[in-house]
Protein backbone atom coordinates (compact mmCIF):
# COMPACT_ATOMS: atom_id res chain seq x y z
CA UNK A 1 0.00 0.00 0.00
CA UNK A 2 3.02 2.49 1.00
CA UNK A 3 4.53 1.79 -2.67
CA UNK A 4 0.90 2.26 -4.45
CA UNK A 5 0.59 5.75 -2.54
CA UNK A 6 4.02 6.60 -2.94
CA UNK A 7 3.61 5.69 -6.42
CA UNK A 8 0.30 8.81 -6.74
CA UNK A 9 1.58 10.95 -4.58
CA UNK A 10 4.72 11.04 -7.20
CA UNK A 11 2.81 10.91 -10.00
CA UNK A 12 0.64 13.93 -9.20
CA UNK A 13 4.03 15.81 -8.55
CA UNK A 14 5.13 15.16 -12.08
CA UNK A 15 2.40 15.96 -13.88
CA UNK A 16 1.90 19.68 -12.09
CA UNK A 17 5.99 19.60 -12.67
CA UNK A 18 5.70 18.68 -15.83
CA UNK A 19 3.49 21.64 -16.58
CA UNK A 20 5.82 24.25 -14.70
CA UNK A 21 8.55 22.95 -16.73
CA UNK A 22 7.71 25.13 -20.04
CA UNK A 23 8.17 28.42 -17.52
CA UNK A 24 11.85 27.46 -16.48
CA UNK A 25 14.55 29.78 -18.36
CA UNK A 26 16.03 26.31 -19.40
CA UNK A 27 18.10 28.46 -22.05
CA UNK A 28 19.45 31.08 -19.67
CA UNK A 29 20.49 27.31 -17.41
CA UNK A 30 22.44 26.47 -20.30
CA UNK A 31 24.06 29.85 -20.82
CA UNK A 32 25.13 29.96 -16.89
CA UNK A 33 26.50 26.35 -16.99
CA UNK A 34 27.94 26.49 -20.43
CA UNK A 35 26.73 23.50 -22.46
CA UNK A 36 23.56 21.43 -23.64
CA UNK A 37 21.93 19.00 -21.89
CA UNK A 38 20.63 15.81 -22.14
CA UNK A 39 16.34 16.10 -22.16
CA UNK A 40 14.69 13.25 -20.67
CA UNK A 41 10.93 13.91 -20.10
CA UNK A 42 11.01 16.86 -17.98
CA UNK A 43 15.20 16.63 -16.59
CA UNK A 44 17.42 18.24 -17.90
CA UNK A 45 21.01 16.63 -17.35
CA UNK A 46 24.26 18.26 -17.80
CA UNK A 47 27.59 16.48 -18.09
CA UNK A 48 31.06 17.61 -16.41
CA UNK A 49 33.53 14.53 -17.24
CA UNK A 50 36.82 15.22 -16.27
CA UNK A 51 38.30 15.18 -19.36
CA UNK A 52 41.44 17.11 -17.51
CA UNK A 53 42.40 14.48 -15.68
CA UNK A 54 44.68 11.34 -16.72
CA UNK A 55 43.73 8.75 -14.10
CA UNK A 56 45.05 5.19 -14.22
CA UNK A 57 43.69 1.75 -12.13
CA UNK A 58 45.47 -1.40 -12.49
CA UNK A 59 47.26 -0.35 -15.52
CA UNK A 60 44.14 0.73 -17.51
CA UNK A 61 43.64 4.22 -18.12
CA UNK A 62 40.07 5.28 -17.53
CA UNK A 63 38.07 7.10 -19.76
CA UNK A 64 35.62 9.74 -18.18
CA UNK A 65 32.46 7.87 -19.51
CA UNK A 66 33.78 5.09 -17.35
CA UNK A 67 33.98 6.45 -13.68
CA UNK A 68 35.16 10.27 -14.42
CA UNK A 69 31.73 11.73 -15.72
CA UNK A 70 30.54 14.28 -13.21
CA UNK A 71 26.61 15.27 -14.00
CA UNK A 72 23.95 17.71 -12.23
CA UNK A 73 20.30 17.01 -13.37
CA UNK A 74 17.25 19.55 -12.81
CA UNK A 75 14.19 18.88 -12.46
CA UNK A 76 10.66 21.16 -12.15
CA UNK A 77 9.80 20.96 -8.29
CA UNK A 78 7.99 22.73 -6.15
CA UNK A 79 7.42 26.04 -8.27
CA UNK A 80 11.09 26.45 -9.11
CA UNK A 81 13.74 23.45 -9.84
CA UNK A 82 15.34 20.46 -7.91
CA UNK A 83 18.99 19.58 -8.39
CA UNK A 84 21.02 16.67 -8.02
CA UNK A 85 24.23 15.92 -9.37
CA UNK A 86 27.71 13.76 -8.37
CA UNK A 87 30.85 15.72 -9.35
CA UNK A 88 34.43 14.28 -9.43
CA UNK A 89 36.78 16.02 -7.59
CA UNK A 90 40.32 15.39 -6.70
CA UNK A 91 41.20 15.44 -3.11
CA UNK A 92 42.93 19.19 -2.65
CA UNK A 93 39.39 20.61 -4.76
CA UNK A 94 37.07 19.15 -2.15
CA UNK A 95 36.82 21.45 0.61
CA UNK A 96 37.33 24.98 -1.54
CA UNK A 97 34.28 23.63 -4.05
CA UNK A 98 32.20 22.90 -0.65
CA UNK A 99 32.59 25.89 0.88
CA UNK A 100 31.47 27.68 -2.33
CA UNK A 101 28.02 24.98 -1.85
CA UNK A 102 27.84 25.63 1.25
CA UNK A 103 27.75 29.86 1.07
CA UNK A 104 25.62 29.26 -1.46
CA UNK A 105 22.78 27.15 0.01
CA UNK A 106 23.08 24.18 -1.69
CA UNK A 107 23.08 21.33 0.13
CA UNK A 108 26.45 18.42 0.41
CA UNK A 109 24.49 14.44 0.14
CA UNK A 110 27.66 12.91 0.02
CA UNK A 111 31.63 12.53 -0.25
CA UNK A 112 33.33 9.53 -0.77
CA UNK A 113 35.27 7.59 -3.31
CA UNK A 114 33.95 4.84 -5.83
CA UNK A 115 37.48 3.75 -6.84
CA UNK A 116 40.25 1.90 -4.95
CA UNK A 117 44.28 2.14 -5.94
CA UNK A 118 43.43 4.93 -8.31
CA UNK A 119 46.26 7.92 -8.91
CA UNK A 120 45.20 10.23 -8.87
CA UNK A 121 42.73 9.35 -6.33
CA UNK A 122 39.36 10.90 -7.38
CA UNK A 123 36.62 11.29 -4.91
CA UNK A 124 32.62 12.23 -5.91
CA UNK A 125 30.63 14.94 -4.17
CA UNK A 126 27.17 14.26 -4.27
CA UNK A 127 25.08 18.05 -4.17
CA UNK A 128 21.15 18.90 -4.31
CA UNK A 129 18.91 21.91 -3.94
CA UNK A 130 16.19 23.46 -4.52
CA UNK A 131 14.92 27.17 -6.33
CA UNK A 132 15.35 28.77 -9.58
CA UNK A 133 17.25 26.86 -11.62
CA UNK A 134 19.35 30.07 -12.89
CA UNK A 135 20.31 31.03 -9.73
CA UNK A 136 21.20 27.04 -8.59
CA UNK A 137 23.43 26.69 -11.73
CA UNK A 138 24.61 29.98 -11.13
CA UNK A 139 25.92 29.25 -7.54
CA UNK A 140 26.89 25.63 -8.93
CA UNK A 141 29.26 27.24 -11.75
CA UNK A 142 31.15 29.05 -9.07
CA UNK A 143 31.83 26.53 -6.63
CA UNK A 144 33.02 24.25 -9.50
CA UNK A 145 35.51 27.18 -10.78
CA UNK A 146 37.00 26.46 -7.38
CA UNK A 147 38.38 23.24 -8.64
CA UNK A 148 40.11 22.48 -12.30
CA UNK A 149 37.11 20.64 -13.75
CA UNK A 150 36.43 21.91 -17.82
CA UNK A 151 33.72 24.53 -17.79
CA UNK A 152 33.85 24.85 -21.34
CA UNK A 153 33.15 22.57 -23.74
CA UNK A 154 35.77 21.48 -26.29
CA UNK A 155 35.07 20.28 -29.70
CA UNK A 156 35.89 16.51 -30.01
CA UNK A 157 39.38 15.63 -31.02
CA UNK A 158 37.19 12.71 -33.64
CA UNK A 159 34.96 10.23 -33.74
CA UNK A 160 34.81 7.86 -30.24
CA UNK A 161 36.92 5.17 -30.64
CA UNK A 162 34.84 1.48 -31.63
CA UNK A 163 33.24 -0.82 -28.72
CA UNK A 164 35.78 -3.82 -29.52
CA UNK A 165 33.17 -6.24 -27.49
CA UNK A 166 30.46 -8.58 -28.09
CA UNK A 167 27.88 -5.58 -27.58
CA UNK A 168 25.12 -7.77 -27.99
CA UNK A 169 26.20 -10.69 -26.12
CA UNK A 170 26.19 -8.49 -23.40
CA UNK A 171 22.96 -6.78 -23.36
CA UNK A 172 21.67 -10.33 -23.91
CA UNK A 173 23.36 -11.08 -20.50
CA UNK A 174 22.63 -8.06 -18.27
CA UNK A 175 18.71 -7.16 -19.88
CA UNK A 176 18.93 -4.62 -21.31
CA UNK A 177 19.90 -2.79 -24.23
CA UNK A 178 23.46 -1.07 -23.56
CA UNK A 179 24.99 2.31 -25.26
CA UNK A 180 27.84 3.18 -26.37
CA UNK A 181 29.30 6.31 -25.39
CA UNK A 182 32.58 8.05 -25.61
CA UNK A 183 34.33 4.79 -26.18
CA UNK A 184 32.20 3.28 -23.19
CA UNK A 185 29.40 0.33 -22.76
CA UNK A 186 27.32 1.79 -20.47
CA UNK A 187 23.79 0.11 -18.92
CA UNK A 188 20.75 1.84 -16.77
CA UNK A 189 19.24 -0.56 -15.10
CA UNK A 190 16.13 0.31 -13.51
CA UNK A 191 14.55 -0.78 -10.31
CA UNK A 192 10.66 -2.24 -10.01
CA UNK A 193 9.86 0.47 -6.79
CA UNK A 194 9.17 4.01 -7.29
CA UNK A 195 11.47 6.21 -5.69
CA UNK A 196 11.30 9.85 -4.21
CA UNK A 197 13.16 12.58 -2.60
CA UNK A 198 11.87 15.41 -0.94
CA UNK A 199 8.27 13.65 -1.82
CA UNK A 200 9.21 13.94 -5.65
CA UNK A 201 8.99 10.89 -7.94
CA UNK A 202 12.51 10.51 -9.46
CA UNK A 203 11.80 10.22 -12.93
CA UNK A 204 13.45 9.24 -15.58
CA UNK A 205 15.54 7.38 -13.06
CA UNK A 206 18.35 7.03 -15.27
CA UNK A 207 18.61 10.75 -15.64
CA UNK A 208 18.34 10.98 -11.37
CA UNK A 209 21.27 9.35 -10.97
CA UNK A 210 18.68 6.14 -9.48
CA UNK A 211 19.18 3.55 -11.70
CA UNK A 212 21.70 0.46 -11.72
CA UNK A 213 24.74 2.22 -13.74
CA UNK A 214 26.97 -0.85 -15.05
CA UNK A 215 29.97 0.56 -17.53
CA UNK A 216 32.26 -1.50 -19.95
CA UNK A 217 35.56 -0.25 -21.14
CA UNK A 218 37.36 -2.37 -23.34
CA UNK A 219 40.70 -3.52 -22.47
CA UNK A 220 41.37 -5.76 -25.69
CA UNK A 221 41.07 -8.90 -26.46
CA UNK A 222 37.75 -9.24 -25.45
CA UNK A 223 38.42 -7.79 -22.21
CA UNK A 224 36.58 -5.09 -20.25
CA UNK A 225 37.42 -2.77 -17.46
CA UNK A 226 33.80 -2.81 -15.37
CA UNK A 227 32.44 -0.08 -12.92
CA UNK A 228 29.44 1.48 -12.00
CA UNK A 229 27.06 1.38 -9.20
CA UNK A 230 24.29 -1.27 -7.27
CA UNK A 231 21.17 0.62 -6.17
CA UNK A 232 20.10 -1.37 -3.22
CA UNK A 233 17.70 -1.36 -0.67
CA UNK A 234 19.22 -2.97 2.91
CA UNK A 235 18.36 -6.58 2.38
CA UNK A 236 19.89 -6.60 -1.12
CA UNK A 237 23.40 -5.04 -0.05
CA UNK A 238 24.98 -8.31 1.53
CA UNK A 239 23.61 -10.83 -0.94
CA UNK A 240 24.91 -8.70 -3.89
CA UNK A 241 28.44 -8.42 -2.49
CA UNK A 242 28.38 -11.98 -2.17
CA UNK A 243 27.32 -12.39 -5.69
CA UNK A 244 29.79 -10.01 -6.94
CA UNK A 245 32.73 -11.83 -5.32
CA UNK A 246 31.90 -14.81 -5.80
CA UNK A 247 32.60 -14.17 -9.67
CA UNK A 248 35.71 -12.15 -9.24
CA UNK A 249 34.10 -8.53 -9.23
CA UNK A 250 35.41 -5.88 -6.57
CA UNK A 251 33.59 -4.41 -3.94
CA UNK A 252 34.85 -0.90 -4.02
CA UNK A 253 32.75 1.54 -1.71
CA UNK A 254 29.31 1.16 -0.13
CA UNK A 255 27.45 4.28 0.77
CA UNK A 256 24.33 6.45 0.19
CA UNK A 257 23.96 9.55 -1.99
CA UNK A 258 21.07 11.27 -0.97
CA UNK A 259 19.59 12.27 2.23
CA UNK A 260 15.49 11.71 2.53
CA UNK A 261 15.04 8.94 -0.40
CA UNK A 262 12.55 6.61 -0.27
CA UNK A 263 13.01 3.67 0.34
CA UNK A 264 16.54 4.59 1.96
CA UNK A 265 18.58 2.99 -0.83
CA UNK A 266 22.67 1.86 -0.71
CA UNK A 267 25.06 2.78 -3.65
CA UNK A 268 27.66 -0.30 -4.11
CA UNK A 269 30.65 0.52 -6.66
CA UNK A 270 32.60 -2.46 -8.12
CA UNK A 271 35.65 -2.27 -9.96
CA UNK A 272 37.06 -6.11 -11.93
CA UNK A 273 39.16 -6.11 -15.31
CA UNK A 274 38.49 -9.77 -17.66
CA UNK A 275 36.17 -11.51 -20.03
CA UNK A 276 33.78 -9.19 -20.69
CA UNK A 277 31.24 -11.61 -20.76
CA UNK A 278 32.20 -13.60 -17.66
CA UNK A 279 32.05 -10.08 -16.46
CA UNK A 280 28.41 -9.61 -17.76
CA UNK A 281 27.95 -13.11 -16.15
CA UNK A 282 28.92 -12.23 -12.70
CA UNK A 283 27.23 -8.60 -12.86
CA UNK A 284 23.74 -10.40 -13.90
CA UNK A 285 24.22 -12.70 -10.95
CA UNK A 286 24.21 -9.97 -8.43
CA UNK A 287 21.57 -8.23 -10.24
CA UNK A 288 19.07 -11.49 -10.11
CA UNK A 289 19.56 -10.30 -6.17
CA UNK A 290 17.92 -7.06 -6.51
CA UNK A 291 14.35 -6.03 -7.25
CA UNK A 292 15.49 -4.67 -10.86
CA UNK A 293 13.53 -4.92 -14.17
CA UNK A 294 15.02 -7.07 -16.92
CA UNK A 295 14.16 -6.74 -20.99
Amino acid sequence: MRKTILALIGVSACFISSARAQDLDWKKVDETLGRKPAVADDVHRYAFPRTDLTVTLDGVTIKPALALGGWLAFKPAHGGAMVMGDLVLLETEINPVMAKMIASGLEITAVHNHLLRASPATFYMHVAGHGDPVKLASAIHDALAESKTPLTVAAPAGPPPAIDLDTAKLDQVIGVKGQANGGVYQFNVKRRDPITEDGMLLTPVGAMGVAIAINFQPTGAGKAAITGDFVLTSDEVNPVIVALRTHGIEVTALHSHMLDEQPRLFFMHFWANDDAVKLANGLRAALDKTASTKG
